[in-house]
């Protein structure tokens, strides 16, 4: 997805040119996103895109301006499968009442909304689509099936965060699967393919160090705003994947192990040119505690921490005391 595809789509409606919205710009609609819904399917797509009018070019060119400006928001789409059903008033007396009217008109929309609620589509949506609408902002639907006869989709235009994960051991094999799930963008290094494999990291984009050891990593150079964990095999080259965190000055680092392992590699990262201050900037041991202690367990606290961390990132102190607020803490 890219700010020139959304603006192109846009020219296109306002000319009156018939747009086709593809699954490799908006990946929500891919057969492997789907898998398993038995109410949406590729094909939803093209139906969108049929229906897309003039009125909807204010949708595609806020949601380009968004893009530009680094906006924390989405492009969402309204799916309906069921129109009568869609339109029907499901309140009970567990949901939130949101009058008589059901789903607007029972058909198919693209919308945008961002993260302050503000939110640009064709049609007026009722007060329960509004309800779905703004609830994209928790990415992509916190209950996108709530209702009978319909669902929703999204894609954030905004870009993923990347995480490095050095090492290609068995937790930052388990850390690689469940950070992708959650909406990373992963990177796996090691010298060895037997571990750096397809099957363990399937969800990684691979990077294979010549040499049998992490000489090479300093030929790799990651974003001021990545994170990075480092979970080598046997800790082995913990030292250089720390130092070479803090080099680049990333957002995020976090290093596994033990107190009595972690003073070595204290020693050993000063040695390499790093110093007090850098070490200290580096989580260690890495993840939230909770008594975790398998690999599996381990990427469970490792990623938590990595959305908190993201979570902290993307939101201002102001929205994030709102949302504490609403947890009660």
């Amino acid at each position: 997805m890219s700010k020139e595809t959304l603006a192109g789509i846009a020219a296109d409606l306002r000319a009156g040119r018939a747009v086709e919205l593809s699954s490799a710009d908006f990946p929500c609609f891919s057969a492997e996103a789907l898998k398993g819904n038995m109410h949406v399917s590729p094909d939803d797509l093209g139906k969108l895109s049929a229906a897309l009018t003039a009125e909807d070019a204010p949708t595609f060119e806020r949601a380009a301006r968004a893009m530009a400006e680094g906006d924390l928001a989405w492009l969402g789409f309204k799916v309906v499968f069921d129109p009568a059903a869609a339109q029907a008033n499901t309140d009970n007396e567990v949901t939130k009442k949101y009058g008589d009217t059901g789903s607007a008109d029972g058909a198919g929309m693209v919308f945008f909304c961002n993260d302050a609620k503000e939110i640009v589509s064709a049609r007026t949506p009722s007060p329960r689509d509004v309800f779905q609408m703004k609830d994209i902002t928790r990415g992509p639907g916190m209950h996108n099936e709530q209702f009978d006869g319909l669902t929703w989709l999204s894609v954030p235009l905004f870009n993923q965060v990347r995480v490095w994960l050095l090492g290609a051991s068995d937790a930052a094999a388990e850390v690689s699967a469940l950070a992708a799930h959650v909406g990373f963008a992963v990177t796996a290094v090691d010298y060895d393919p037997a571990y750096l494999s397809p099957e363990r990291f399937p969800d990684a984009e691979r990077v294979l160090l010549d040499g049998g050891n992490f000489d090479e990593l300093d030929k790799l150079t990651p974003a001021s705003g990545d994170y990075v964990c480092v979970l080598t095999r046997g800790h082995m080259f913990d030292p250089e994947g720390c130092v070479w965190a803090v080099k680049h000055n990333v957002r995020y680092v976090g290093m596994m192990g033990c107190k009595g392992k972690n003073s070595t590699v204290h020693d050993l990262v000063l040695a390499r040119g790093a110093s007090e201050a850098d070490w200290e900037r580096i989580k260690r041991p890495i993840g939230l505690k909770f008594g975790a202690k398998t690999p599996a367990e381990l990427a469970i606290s490792i990623v938590a921490e990595l959305v908190d961390v993201r979570y902290t990132q993307r939101y201002s102190p102001e929205a994030r005391a709102r949302h504490e607020e609403s947890l009660g803490r």
